[in-house]
């Protein structure tokens, strides 16, 4: 199989892709992350910021999240989805992107919105020579 196919489509001020679940590495990313729980993507998009830039963003829901599963145990994944996750399928993407955010939560929330009773983690990294590198919120 070669590199996951990127498509792209307007959301709002961004542009949201889907790019192959099943392509070389990609579903091993879900399935191998180091706190072992199962992430379902949710949706991935590279949002226009006002300065200029642009954030990609990666949502996961994680339903065992509600059970109690704390931020200690997937902090972790954060990092190992950015790495093999996220930056393979920003590979095919032509513009640049200065700063990555992956998120999980408990239940599937629309991209903007809080409810106090679903659990919701974050974490930002930026890009610098195809790595990432963890920004402090």
């Amino acid at each position: 199989m070669g590199k996951p196919v990127t498509k792209f489509a307007a959301y709002g001020a961004a542009l949201i892709w889907a790019g192959a679940a099943t392509a070389v590495g990609q579903e091993e990313a879900l399935t191998a992350v180091p706190s072992g729980l199962h992430l379902e993507p949710l949706d991935q998009f590279i949002e226009a910021r006002p300065d200029g830039t642009a954030w990609a963003r990666f949502r996961f829901v994680v339903p065992e999240l509600a059970d109690g599963v704390g931020f200690d145990r997937v902090e972790p994944d954060f990092a190992h989805l950015c790495a093999e996750y996220a930056l393979p399928l920003l590979g095919e993407v032509e513009e640049t992107i200065s700063q990555v955010v992956i998120s999980m939560s408990s239940q599937a929330l629309e991209f903007g919105t809080s409810a106090p009773d679903i659990v919701q983690y974050f974490e930002a990294f930026s890009i610098e020579n195809d790595r990432c590198i963890w920004e402090a919120f």
